[in-house]
């Protein structure tokens, strides 16, 4: 029995060093992970249509939200915007003429970088709970206006290409903090 749970507890000590080694260098594989999803955007349609210049709606990214001091809350922030924008490129892209293969690995990109955000920063969350609430709420007021905006314009080909167009931009935006951490 003894021998037993030495062994556990060796195995829980290894998988917590090399869960904390995976957030050591979660910077750098968050910047990878931009850098492709930022490729694959562009893969996924073709230059921003010209006929979609007069829909082009400004929707405000809350920049402030990337600003805070502790490195934890800008973590949660950007684990936060992936997962808003996982939400949005996984409904209703019927009007779209995108590269299904591209847009696939966007979201599987996402995805698997919310999984690795969510483990490291799932231990520190209740240290940061309160700015933590208040970007929330920035946040998901930010993409309703883009939700809200893809419904009004019933999802077509051009909503779509300018919501494109905006997560680019907040993903160029995530980028120069990541390169700040």
């Amino acid at each position: 029995n003894t021998f037993g749970f030495i062994q556990i507890g060796l195995i829980l000590l290894c998988t917590t060093t090399i869960s904390s080694l995976q957030c050591n260098h979660l910077p750098l594989q968050q910047r990878k992970v931009i850098e492709k999803s930022l490729q694959l955007l562009d893969k996924m349609g073709k230059k921003f249509p010209q006929q979609c210049l007069r829909e082009k709606m400004s929707f405000r990214f809350p920049e402030q939200v990337l600003k805070p001091r502790q490195k934890e809350t800008v973590k949660v922030a950007i684990e936060e915007i992936f997962q808003h924008i996982f939400s949005i490129f996984s409904k209703n892209l019927t009007l779209t003429s995108w590269d299904g293969t591209a847009l696939e690995q966007f979201q599987n990109g996402l995805y698997q970088q919310i999984e690795q955000l969510e483990a490291c920063v799932i231990k520190k969350q209740t240290h940061y709970f309160g700015s933590k609430e208040v970007n929330r709420m920035k946040l998901k007021k930010y993409f309703q206006k883009i939700d809200c905006f893809l419904k009004d314009k019933q999802h077509s080909l051009c909503s779509w290409e300018i919501s494109r167009a905006e997560m680019r931009r907040c993903l160029q935006l995530i980028e120069k903090v990541i390169r700040k951490l």
